[in-house]
């Protein structure tokens, strides 16, 4: 198997706020729109998104209905701190402050207007700030 490119797949109520979120505050293009779907993209190797309207068609019928949650989109970054002021400075909702964990995981998680989760990781030393 050769796997080209990833993406992943989210039911949300609002196609276009959803598109728009991940375009303005995460660096994303649009690749392929129609009713009720939208494929983002980056030119990095971040994952790409597909954004899909609850009870579109397309969807196994089981899973039409569901909303995408308990799902957390991560990305790792160079400079976490210089990403949190970004966003934070546009107005973007934080669900999870900045913190690092005992681990050496720094984070912090955000939501666009669906509640779709994105949670923004950089690595350090154990026991760093």
């Amino acid at each position: 198997m050769q796997v080209t490119s990833t993406a992943v797949s989210l039911n949300v109520e609002d196609v276009t706020v959803s598109a728009a979120f991940a375009r303005d505050h995460l660096g994303y293009a649009e690749a392929m729109a129609a009713e009720g779907f939208v494929s983002l993209t980056r030119q990095d190797a971040a994952v790409d998104l597909i954004f899909l309207r609850r009870g579109i068609e397309v969807l196994p019928e089981g899973l039409r209905d569901q909303h995408a949650a308990g799902l957390i989109v991560a990305f790792v970054v160079d400079d976490i701190a210089a990403e949190y002021e970004r966003l934070t400075a546009e107005g973007v909702p934080v669900t999870v402050p900045l913190r690092t964990e005992e681990w050496g995981e720094r984070l912090f998680v955000v939501a666009d207007p669906n509640g779709v989760h994105y949670e923004f990781v950089q690595w350090v030393t154990p026991g760093a700030q």
